[in-house]
């Protein structure tokens, strides 16, 4: 075999792993005391996964927060980063400001809802940064709330509404809660609405209207009204 098809080959082969799905499966977070950080993630709401223990050395822990395909694991020799180091994971919400209510009430921590006053001030706690209250007009992707873990794992929540456009496939739209299908429905009704006042009449076929208003706003599209 020649240096030619040996190069080609290889090309053909990287093409084709670049075609296969890639999907992030699990984040391993460091933890400092297993049993506290379990109740902590309890308390969020998250589905546990697995608990497992393998001897005297190791203990796997796996929790999937509401409507993820990502779940994170923690545990005793799962991971030499010191505990407290992971910083920056983001959790995506269609409302902030519910989400954040929902889990005070549970007892957890959370910070007000905030929006940046430059783009980079998510990852700083400087107030004069941060901006109290969600987006202007609930921008997607520009409100925040940000909340930590018994030893000091940083997490961010991230309001989105409306994807920016090609980082949906509108083939596959799918909703991670009922809350999420609700919040959808809702704001199709409005736009609806706003249709309805354009036409000039009483739209039957609202249903259709409604499901490609949805699927072209998860898609990051403009639907033609």
């Amino acid at each position: 075999m020649s240096s030619t098809d040996v190069t080609s080959n290889a090309a053909s082969a990287i093409a084709s792993v670049r075609q296969g799905d890639m999907k992030l499966e699990v984040i391993v977070i460091p933890v400092s005391d297993v049993d506290r950080a379990k109740k902590f993630y309890s308390r969020l709401g998250w589905r546990l996964d697995v608990d497992l223990v393998a001897g005297d050395d190791l203990r796997l822990i796996q929790f999937t927060p509401q409507g993820s395909a990502c779940s994170v694991q923690f545990g005793t020799n799962v991971t030499s980063a010191v505990p407290g180091s992971a910083q920056g994971m983001y959790l995506v919400v269609s409302d902030v400001e519910a989400v954040r209510d929902q889990l005070r009430v549970q007892g957890v921590e959370i910070g007000e809802v905030f929006h940046e006053g430059t783009v980079g001030d998510r990852f700083h706690q400087a107030a004069d940064g941060r901006r109290s209250g969600p987006a202007p007009d609930h921008g997607s992707y520009g409100s925040f709330a940000s909340f930590s873990d018994p030893d000091g794992n940083g997490w961010l929540f991230q309001e989105v509404t409306t994807r920016l456009a090609g980082r949906v496939d509108p083939a596959a739209t799918s909703f991670a809660s009922a809350s999420d299908l609700a919040s959808a429905l809702r704001r199709a009704a409005a736009a609806h609405g706003e249709h309805e006042k354009r036409t000039g009449a009483a739209d039957p076929n609202w249903p259709d209207w409604y499901a490609e208003f949805m699927v072209a706003e998860q898609a990051g599209e403009e639907l033609s009204t």
